[in-house]
């Protein structure tokens, strides 16, 4: 399985470093995160070392998938939560700080202090429709 001797995540899957682990597969592992947005966020990681979603692998995605869903659907049953947001950070400007894929699910109920990271608001549908067919047609 591909490691990375530096990555505090590898190093989890290692049991190399302490963590809270809630779930487990042969492919993927759940565990909760030390730097919390509510209670009971947790992290989903493929246990195979890659960067971030644009570089893991398509069964490891589809692995760490199905476990993203099984612990929403935990951490609404268990916690009661009202619904939950799964978040993920691909390269340091989008944010992400630790350079191994994971996933972040976030318990959310009413009322809580949580906001999304934009206001919804709506776009210049010139500049959508322009984006769209740049993106459609793969440039």
């Amino acid at each position: 399985m591909g490691r990375d001797p530096d990555c505090l995540f590898c190093r989890i899957v290692a049991r190399e470093l302490p963590a809270t682990i809630i779930a487990e597969d042969e492919v993927t592992l759940a565990f909760m995160d030390i730097n919390p947005a509510a209670d009971g966020h947790v992290l989903v990681i493929p246990k195979r070392h890659s960067r971030d979603v644009l570089e893991i692998g398509d069964e490891d995605l589809a692995a760490v998938s199905r476990m993203v869903r099984q612990i929403s659907m935990r951490v609404k049953d268990v916690l009661g939560a009202g619904g939950v947001n799964v978040h993920n950070c691909a390269g340091a400007e989008a944010g992400q700080t630790v350079f191994h894929t994971h996933f972040h699910v976030i318990p959310r109920s009413a009322g809580d202090p949580l906001r999304l990271f934009w206001d919804p608001a709506p776009g210049d549908p010139d500049t959508i429709r322009s984006t769209g067919e740049l993106l459609a047609a793969g440039r």
